[in-house]
């Protein structure tokens, strides 16, 4: 993966240098020029650099003389899907993002991301995995191989194919592995900061220990989970809805061999002839708003379906996702194996 800041030049470099790294580049040839602060000054392409040369400009002079003044980004701190969809329909490819200080922090190209979603991403990492025992005696469970990637490193991915690039990770058992494991997470142009469970906090509690979330919006994932979820049209699903939390759910559809009657009072009213009843159950991925995490009590254990009771008793709106596509919950040998065998076949 190519790191944002091979699309960053300094101001004053010359147009012979700019040259080298727009070949470097190559299909992706735009070049951002910054300050020595990385403000954003302009772009900087091929184009660029040919009508310059006409107008008599030579390459070594500064890049300063033919760049575009006002090329267009994205403002990390006010991110609206809407317009990345836009910007997406309109083929724009690469575009800087920029903080409050017009600071390039990232770059979002399109070519290899789906989306880019103002999303804070928060894998809950803890677990002991007690049931893929003895696999998970010197291994924890999100660091388990499926294919050629560890399960959490499949979760982490997919999130990050959307554009989620605020991660955080919540572990205990064997933490040190994961975190060995996946860094900072700067040499893939993403921030992953850790939050130690000192005893097993649920599967939400931990989350109130963290205070400096990036966006408006947080996502809740367990780290055993396979799934091709398109967390775009999930978190769309989540706005147009105006909800307050959101679970993605997994449809189960329970055929009865035999007719169900209705009945009253020993009479018959009604009768289905071997019907079908579809339930939904917890798929253990969660969308919220930032400001529903103060239901969240301080270090005690606490689970994402405490924090759903307790929504719901404050009239909060709380909505169900059906998952359309590949679940999978990696809790005993037989779904490790499964996943395995799946892993080729999955369409991500």
């Amino acid at each position: 993966m190519m790191n944002y800041r091979d699309h960053l030049i300094a101001s004053e470099t010359p147009i012979r240098e700019a040259l080298q790294k727009l070949d470097i580049l190559a299909r992706d040839a735009i070049l951002f020029v910054v300050d020595n602060a990385d403000k954003l000054i302009g772009s900087l392409t091929d184009g660029d650099v040919r009508r310059g040369l006409i107008k008599g400009v030579t390459i070594d002079e500064a890049v300063d003389k033919i760049i575009q003044q006002h090329p267009r980004f994205i403002r990390k701190e006010s991110v609206d899907i809407h317009e990345i969809i836009e910007l997406r329909r309109r083929d724009f490819k690469i575009i800087p993002v920029i903080d409050a200080k017009d600071t390039v922090v990232n770059i979002v190209n399109f070519r290899n991301l789906r989306s880019y979603l103002p999303i804070d991403a928060i894998i809950m990492a803890g677990g002991r995995g007690q049931r893929l025992r003895p696999l998970t005696d010197t291994t924890p469970k999100p660091l388990l191989k499926v294919g050629d990637k560890s399960i959490m490193e499949h979760n982490v991915d997919r999130l990050a194919l959307y554009g989620i690039d605020d991660f955080w990770f919540s572990v205990n058992y064997l933490g040190d592995q994961i975190e060995d494991y996946f860094g900072n997470g700067n040499d893939k142009n993403r921030s992953i900061k850790y939050v130690w469970e000192n005893e097993p906090l649920g599967t939400i509690g931990s989350v109130s220990k963290i205070n400096d979330f990036k966006n408006e919006h947080v996502l809740v994932s367990n780290s055993d989970i396979l799934t091709n979820l398109d967390y775009e049209a999930f978190y769309l699903d989540f706005l147009e809805n105006d909800a307050d939390f959101a679970v993605a759910t997994i449809p189960y559809n329970v055929s009865i061999p035999y007719a169900v009657l209705e009945t009253s009072n020993g009479h018959v009213l009604n009768f289905k002839e071997k019907p079908t009843y579809t339930y939904y159950s917890n798929g253990g991925i969660y969308l919220m708003k930032r400001s529903v995490l103060k239901y969240i009590p301080k270090d005690q254990y606490f689970n994402a379906t405490d924090l759903m009771e307790k929504l719901i008793k404050a009239h909060k709106k709380v909505v169900s996702y059906p998952l359309v596509g590949y679940w999978l919950d990696i809790g005993k040998h037989e779904d490790f194996e499964k996943a395995q065998n799946d892993i080729n076949t999955i369409k991500f």
